[in-house]
Parts: structure tokens; sequence; C-alpha cells
């Protein structure tokens, strides 16, 4: 039943994105650097379509580039914008965090100088720019997880972002006042019962947004803990389908197309 259930959402997924008939989904590997850092992104995107269009930076999760995190970014393709997986870890150089320890080693690293952080995702971010398919009014961030923080902390820099999705985001100890210097709008898609990020966790972030009037939307999903992305269960199969499918409209309207 699991892979009924996964083949249906993926079904699901690609009607939603309303695919060209003669599409061709196009992806390469994007060399780049930060300081002596070396890095490496993911980028997807539709070579049919003709001139700029907007695009999406995706911030992966805390098991960084992984499989999944290369399929996240196909899916944001097909629905006709460029996908651009940006490496926060290093991959380009190796880092590939394979146990838990490791992958909160390579969290700590980050979360513990936000400033890092921040430019680390900016390096992603100019690199995306820099490509001539992207239209760079209409940019969006998708954070999974560990990325949901990052994107809160790459909004505190004042980065041109049309729309910041976290889905079921690593939200914790970000500095008073973040929102002020935030760009476009903010689309928050987390667990009920995420127990690792709970709902008082959420809420810091949204008394923010609405104390600096930056508009925004919160769904919160019932019978749902954390990384719902990789669901287990019928209500996170649910939620995983529901926050693809919210996201998708969201890219529809701050993207006007």
């Amino acid at each position: 039943m699991h892979k009924l259930s996964t083949l249906m959402a993926s079904v699901a997924f690609l009607t939603l994105a309303g695919l060209p008939a003669r599409a061709e989904i196009k992806t390469q590997w994007v060399e780049y650097s930060h300081g002596a850092a070396k890095l490496k992104a993911y980028m997807v995107y539709d070579d049919k379509i003709q001139g700029k269009r907007p695009a999406v930076l995706v911030i992966h999760a805390r098991e960084g580039m992984t499989p999944k995190t290369l399929q996240m970014a196909e899916n944001w393709a097909k629905l006709g914008y460029v996908s651009f997986a940006a490496d926060i870890f290093g991959y380009g150089q190796g880092v590939l965090p394979k146990t838990v320890e490791e992958m909160q080693a390579q969290t700590t690293i980050y979360t513990k100088d936000r400033a890092l952080m921040q430019a680390r995702t900016r390096a992603g971010f100019d690199a995306l720019l820099a490509n001539p398919m992207v239209d760079a009014s209409r940019v969006a961030l998708i954070g999974y997880c560990f990325g949901g923080a990052v994107g809160v902390e790459f909004a505190a820099t004042g980065a041109p972002l049309a729309a910041n999705v976290s889905i079921h985001g690593s939200f914790r100890d970000h500095a008073a006042g973040w929102a002020k210097n935030a760009k476009g709008r903010f689309l928050i898609l987390h667990g009920a019962n995420d127990e690792v990020y709970p709902l008082s966790e959420v809420d810091k972030v949204v008394q923010e947004l609405r104390g600096a009037n930056v508009a925004f939307q919160l769904e919160v999903y019932s019978g749902t803990g954390h990384g719902f992305s990789s669901p287990k269960g019928k209500d996170e199969e649910r939620a995983n389908s529901k926050s693809i499918a919210t996201t998708a409209e969201t890219l529809k309207e701050v993207f006007g197309i």
C-alpha cells in the first residue's frame, strides 16, 4: 500500500505541475565556491522554455545533497522554473553526512555561526542568479528541515526573495527582529505533532513576521511529526501531498505563471 500511495502522490504532483507535452527536463551540476570552500549545486530546468524565467533556490535538509534532495529539485523544475539545490555543507569537496551524528555535526557548524549560514546561502543564491535563464526579480527559496531555518536566516539579510517556503523547518534561536529585513511572502508548512521543533517555536517565527508586517501563510497538519516530506503513515502522506500543492499554488501566485 505504501508503494501505491507513493505512486499516487507522484502522479498527483505531475498532474498539478501541468507539464508541457514536449517538456525536456535537463539536469546539471554547477560548481561554485564560498571563500576556500568548493561547492557543487544541482540545477534542473526545462530547456523547451525560452527566455528568462522564475527560479527556486532549494535548501537541503540535514542529510545534505542526497538523491532525495535532487529529486525535490527536479519536482520544482517540472513546474517550469529553474530549480537550484544549493550546497550548504560542502558537497563539492566531499561533505555528505552518512549518520545522524555526522548530520548533527554539520548543522551545528551553521546554527552556531549564523553569519556563516547566511553567507554560504548567499553564495548559492548568487550562483543561481548568474545563470542567464533566471529572472532575478522572481526567485523563491524552499527549505526543508535545516533548510527552513536557513530560509529565516537568509531572509534576515534582506535577500530579495519573492517567496520563502519552509517545509517542516527546524526553527530555533533566531535573533529578535530578524523579520524587519524580510522580503516577499512566507509560507510555513509544519506538522502539528512535531516534537523536535514544536509549534511553540513556529509561533516565535510567526510573531516576528506579524510584528514586521510581512505577509505569511501557515499550514499545520494534524497527526504529522517532523520530516513529513519522507512520510510515515497516511497522515504524513496527506501532509506531504498538501504541502506540495500549497507550495505550487503559492509559487504560481508570486511568480505570476
